[in-house]
């Protein structure tokens, strides 16, 4: 199933590794690069096809011109190889099409100084959102929606989180530089990456050293900052990128769950390769009576599911799947799950409440609600602020991090 049928990006990714397993690690990269570049642009791709066809043609065929388009636009000098590559795909798989294709892209070729202006009449094509996307966020975010929206559709920086049990910020640095590998040191310790490469070429990283993880994830271990001989939990854990950095910094009683076993296993695959252990269960955080034993955590951490918006530049399938009316949803979700958490907390203890969400209605109206509902509940400063609103950007992508103290 292709995404345009409603099928997840990463899914059908992964199926084709395994139909064409002895492609080269070069080949699945310029296709997956192919693939993600043309669903960030999928709005633009369709304002185009919409002015050049007649009827709407095979889902197949629109997905080999969207992916054309794309290329077009990112390389215009490449025009006639471009054409020349699709029209040979379409022969290929959809003899019967060929020419449709190539009359669809020579002719979106010949009409190429009208594309802007197409694109320009169509709000979502304007922003390669959806309307509803877009007009959320206007609102959530007045002052800097659309740098949010335009970073949303660059590709994600590489940042790297450095196991501290393992090595120091500074050799990792320099182990980097010898390779050749520019790094920046940010904020809170990770080292973002002038460029983007493949896992295998990262120094240390088969040894334990490093991992990859977002510059603004690598926030949540920090504020979290559960100390050594504390009771934590990782209510929602997979892949485990949090887990793994919360137990690098401190020696602590760690359970981390997660509802899906394979996801739970990739957890337990993560900390095998760090050197970490903690103990790792299939669960509903929800469901306390199926893995909660009544002693409370000191520390939680509830990085709960949500939109996902704030990663959509790694996952642009996302913004073409999601619906408006599945923000209500997760808000729902994500409600039952930190009042079932907070019954969990020993007095005194904190939660940080984490989404990798940009609506406020996933984010700060949740905590607002969630205040009205517990009386016990206090919000500390983060950085000087009540919460701390990470929007795309060149660093990082985005995520929302509040910290809550039960009071004795």
């Amino acid at each position: 199933m292709t995404v345009l049928e409603g099928g997840n990006l990463t899914d059908a990714f992964e199926r084709m590794q395994v139909k064409h397993s002895q492609w080269a690690e070069g080949t699945r990269g310029a296709v997956r690069d192919l693939a993600w570049r043309a669903l960030r642009d999928h709005a633009r791709g369709d304002a185009i096809l919409d002015r050049l066809l007649q009827s709407a043609p095979p889902l197949q065929v629109r997905a080999l011109l969207l992916v054309a388009l794309s290329r077009l636009h990112q390389r215009p000098e490449q025009a006639h190889t471009v054409v020349d590559q699709a029209v040979t795909a379409a022969a290929e798989s959809m003899p019967g099409l060929r020419s449709l294709v190539n009359g669809v892209l020579r002719n979106a070729l010949r009409q190429q100084g009208q594309w802007q202006a197409w694109i320009d009449a169509d709000p979502a094509a304007r922003h390669a959102f959806p309307t509803w996307w877009v007009e959320r966020l206007r609102v959530g975010q007045a002052d800097a929606w659309a740098q949010a929206l335009a970073a949303g559709n660059e590709r994600p920086p590489m940042a790297l989180r450095v196991n501290l049990r393992r090595t120091t910020l500074e050799d990792a640095e320099a182990a980097l530089a010898e390779q050749g590998l520019v790094t920046r040191r940010l904020d809170n310790g990770a080292l973002l990456l002038e460029r983007a490469l493949p896992v295998a070429r990262l120094p240390g990283y088969a040894e334990g050293r490093l991992s990859v993880q977002d510059a603004g994830a690598q926030w949540a271990a920090q504020l979290l900052d559960a100390q050594a001989g504390e009771r934590v939990l990782d209510a929602c854990a997979a892949p485990g990128g949090k887990t793994a950095h919360i137990l690098e910094r401190a020696e602590v009683d760690l359970l981390a769950l997660d509802l899906d076993p394979v996801r739970a296993q990739r957890v337990e695959r993560n900390l095998q390769r760090l050197g970490l252990r903690a103990n790792v269960r299939v669960a509903d955080c929800r469901d306390l009576g199926a893995w909660w034993d009544g002693r409370p955590f000191d520390r939680i951490l509830a990085d709960v599911p949500c939109s996902a918006s704030g990663v959509v530049r790694r996952h642009p399938d996302i913004k073409w799947l999601r619906r408006e009316t599945d923000i209500a949803q997760f808000a729902a979700a994500q409600a039952a799950i930190v009042d079932a958490l907070w019954r969990t907390l020993a007095q005194g203890g904190t939660m940080l409440y984490v989404t990798c969400s940009v609506f406020r209605e996933e984010n700060a109206a949740q905590l607002a609600a969630f205040l009205l509902r517990h009386a016990d509940a206090e919000r500390l400063a983060i950085h000087g602020h009540p919460d701390l609103q990470l929007l795309p950007c060149a660093e990082h992508d985005g995520f929302y991090y509040a910290l809550l103290r039960k009071r004795p």
